[in-house]
């Protein structure tokens, strides 16, 4: 079970179908047990990318309201040191921030070399909302996919590793969570009266995504579609997918300085 990169349109499969796995899936203790070693391999590789300082590591994690977003930031970090990680959450623009262009608030959460950063939700709003909602014309959010291309791609230049994550619910499966936020006292909170308006257009949002998926998964900053029906998949597919590029960045401690070596300590 592995994901693999959006690399066209015949690859965004946003159909309920597609929020589940097909076929055979592992057993839950036996999910739980490799999911648990892969929280553990990242917080190892989180370490070494601490020290390392080469690289920052940047996870974008974009769903519907209920998708999982929360949740799966705390399973697949739960294990992560707090010094190195930062969670950034990107709600509507501010009096302040509408005044500047639409990347300027997102550039400052970009984690420091030898951090990971987690945007929860993230630029892509801004090529979203306002195309569902009709607030900017389609020559404006359709160019803004090239300026979050070239954006991404700078930060690519500059040692930012850029992994972006769809969580892909079904309708009936986030029903049923929106459901359990209006009558569960704990999760009460979580509700908003937008998230119902946003679920009245499901097909205008399904249609946005497919667009930005289609013109903004590239070599530098790939889009993975995450089926979340089932949050244990969902959570294993991301720690997989994550702990699989630490590796490939062949982290290393640094060096010793030389001042130090020999040195004793009575």
């Amino acid at each position: 079970m592995k994901l693999e990169p959006v690399t066209g349109k015949h690859s965004i499969r946003l159909d309920d179908d597609h929020a589940r796995i097909r076929g055979k899936v592992t057993s839950g203790k036996e999910l739980d047990k490799d999911t648990a070693e892969l929280v553990d391999r990242i917080s190892d590789l989180q370490r070494v990318l601490y020290a390392d300082a080469r690289y920052a590591f940047l996870i974008v994690l974009q769903g519907r309201d209920a998708s999982g977003k929360d949740g799966t930031i705390r399973k697949v970090f739960t294990a992560v040191n707090p010094q190195g990680c930062t969670v950034s959450a990107f709600k509507a623009p501010t009096d302040i921030e509408q005044r500047h262009d639409f990347l300027w608030r997102v550039h400052q959460q970009v984690p420091a070399r030898g951090m990971i950063g987690i945007f929860n939700r993230s630029h892509y709003e801004e090529v979203l909302v306002p195309r569902v909602h009709g607030d900017l014309s389609k020559a404006v959010w359709t160019a803004r996919y090239e300026q979050i291309n070239d954006f991404e791609r700078m930060l690519s230049a500059n040692g930012v590793v850029i992994l972006k994550f769809m969580l892909h619910v079904s309708r009936d499966e986030q029903k049923k969570r929106l459901l359990e936020r209006i009558e569960d006292p704990e999760k009460n909170w979580k509700f908003r009266a937008g998230d119902l308006d946003d679920r009245a257009r499901w097909d205008d949002f399904t249609k946005a995504y497919r667009g930005l998926l289609a013109h903004t998964s590239t070599e530098w900053a790939p889009w993975y579609i995450v089926p979340a029906d089932d949050k244990d998949v969902r959570d294993y597919l991301v720690a997989r997918t994550i702990a699989d590029r630490l590796r490939k960045l062949r982290l290393r401690y640094p060096p010793a300085d030389a001042s130090i070596v020999g040195v004793t300590v009575e």
